[in-house]
C-alpha cells in the first residue's frame, strides 16, 4: 500500500475503495508504469492503446491479476460503449518523441485535438474524474527559466514540432474549457524529460539515443553545441506524481508542472551516459557486443561527436515545481546515477535479447551443410547408379 503524506492528499487514500480507472496510451512508456502502479494499488484497470508506439509486452504481464484489461482502440474514434463504466481516466494516448509525432504530424494534432474530446466526451457520460497528460514542450524554446506554470512559451506554430508542441497546448485549453462547462474534474500535469526501463531504443529520445550508442560502443551524437540544457526525471517519481494529482483533494484546475529541476547540459549528461556504461561493463554486467564489424572490449568508451541543431530545438529546459511540491508534497527521489544503472540494465537486458533472436534466426535460415559421411554416401549411390547396381541409402 502506498500512504501519501500533504494536507491536500486523503489520509486513507491507500485504503480507499477500488476504482475502475481507464489509462490511453496504457501500453505505452509512461503508461505501462501508471498501469502497474495502479493495478498493484488494487484497482481495476483498462488499457486502451492502439499500438502504434505502445507495446503489449510492456502491460502483458498484467493480465494475471485478474484486475487489468486490455482494449485495442484508436481515441480519434469515440470510444462509445468499448468501455466498462468508469470512475478515472488517465489520458496518456500520444507519440511523445520526435521520430514518432513527426511520422505522421496530422495524426499527432488529431489524437491531441479529436481524440482528447472524445476522452473528454467519455469522462463526461461517465461522471468520472479526468487527467490529461501535457508536456513542457509547450513552452516552446523559453525565454523565462526555470519554467513556471503561468509562463506562456516561446512556440513557432508552423515549425516540425508544432503538431506535438501546439496539439498540447490545444488540448490544455479544450480539457480547461471542456471541465469548467460541464462540471468535470480536471488534472493537467506537464511532464519534462523522464527515462527509465520500457524506453524504445530507437524513439530518438536523447536518453535512449545515448545509451544505446554508448552499449554497442558508437560515438554519441550530440546535437548543436551540446551546451543546451535538460533535467531529467525517473519513470517512478513521474508516476507518483501523477497519481498524487489526481487524488488532490483541492480543485487543482491550472497545469502543474512534473519533472527533476537538476538540470545538466548535453555533453555533460553524454559524459555521465559514458561513466555509466562503462562502469557496467568494468563489472560485468553490459554485453561485449558488436558495432559496424569491430568488436567492442570491456571498459571501451565511445566519444562525443556534434551534429547541426534541428530545428526549433529548445535551448534549455528546466521546470520550477514549487507548485507540485506545495500543493501535492512531491519531488523527485531518484538519483541520476540509480536511475541510469536501472534503465541500462534494461536496455542491456534488451540488446542480449535482440542479439539471442538473430543468432537464432540466422541459425534457422543458414541451410545445414551435409556431413562427410553423406556426401560420400551420395557418392556412391551416383557411382552404384551408374552402374547399375542398388543404390546405398544416403539417410
Amino acid at each position: 500500500m502506498f500512504d501519501f503524506p500533504g494536507d491536500v492528499l486523503p489520509r486513507e487514500y491507500a485504503r480507499q475503495q477500488p476504482q475502475h480507472i481507464v489509462v490511453t496510451g496504457g501500453a505505452g512508456f509512461l503508461g505501462s508504469h501508471l498501469c502497474e502502479r495502479l493495478v498493484g494499488e488494487g484497482h481495476q484497470v483498462i488499457c486502451v492503446d492502439n499500438f502504434q508506439t505502445g507495446r503489449r509486452a510492456n502491460v502483458s504481464g498484467l493480465l494475471a491479476s485478474g484486475r487489468f484489461e486490455i482494449i485495442e482502440h484508436d481515441i480519434i474514434t469515440p470510444l462509445g460503449s468499448r468501455i466498462p463504466r468508469f470512475d478515472q481516466m488517465y489520458n496518456l494516448a500520444c507519440p511523445a518523441s520526435p521520430p514518432q509525432y513527426q511520422a505522421d504530424p496530422v495524426s499527432t494534432a488529431l489524437i491531441c485535438s479529436q481524440g482528447t474530446y472524445n476522452c473528454l466526451q467519455a469522462a463526461k457520460r461517465n461522471e468520472a474524474s479526468f487527467f490529461q497528460a501535457s508536456t513542457s514542450e509547450i513552452y516552446g524554446d523559453p525565454d523565462v527559466h526555470p519554467q513556471p506554470e503561468n509562463y506562456h512559451g516561446n512556440v513557432n506554430p508552423v515549425g516540425p514540432r508544432s503538431c506535438y508542441d501546439e496539439g498540447k497546448r490545444f488540448a490544455e485549453t479544450l480539457v480547461t474549457d471542456f471541465g469548467q462547462r460541464h462540471n468535470l474534474a480536471t488534472r493537467i500535469a506537464r511532464i519534462f524529460n523522464t527515462y527509465g526501463p520500457r524506453m524504445q531504443p530507437d524513439d530518438g529520445r536523447v536518453v535512449s539515443n545515448f545509451i544505446v550508442q554508448a552499449l554497442v560502443g558508437r560515438d554519441i551524437t550530440v546535437y548543436g553545441s551540446g551546451e543546451q540544457t535538460r533535467s531529467f526525471c525517473f519513470v517512478s517519481d513521474l508516476i507518483d506524481g501523477f497519481v498524487r494529482l489526481m487524488a488532490a483533494e483541492v480543485d487543482v484546475v491550472a497545469p502543474v508542472n512534473l519533472g527533476n529541476p537538476i538540470e545538466m547540459t548535453m555533453v555533460q549528461f553524454a559524459e555521465e551516459i559514458i561513466r555509466a556504461t562503462s562502469l557496467s561493463r568494468e563489472i560485468g554486467t553490459a554485453p561485449v557486443s558488436r558495432a559496424a564489424g569491430r568488436g567492442i572490449s570491456r571498459g571501451e568508451r565511445s566519444k562525443i561527436v556534434f551534429r547541426p541543431l534541428p530545428q526549433d530545438d529548445p535551448r534549455q529546459r528546466r521546470p520550477d515545481i514549487s507548485q507540485a511540491q506545495e500543493l501535492l508534497n512531491w519531488r523527485p527521489t531518484v538519483m541520476l546515477t540509480e536511475g541510469l544503472q536501472r534503465t541500462i540494465s534494461y536496455f542491456e537486458k534488451l540488446h542480449s535479447e535482440e542479439r539471442k533472436s538473430a543468432r537464432e534466426s540466422q541459425s534457422i535460415a543458414r541451410p545445414r551443410s551435409p556431413s562427410r559421411s553423406k556426401l560420400r554416401a551420395v557418392a556412391r549411390n551416383r557411382d552404384a547408379a551408374s552402374q547399375g547396381t542398388v543404390p546405398v541409402s544416403a539417410t
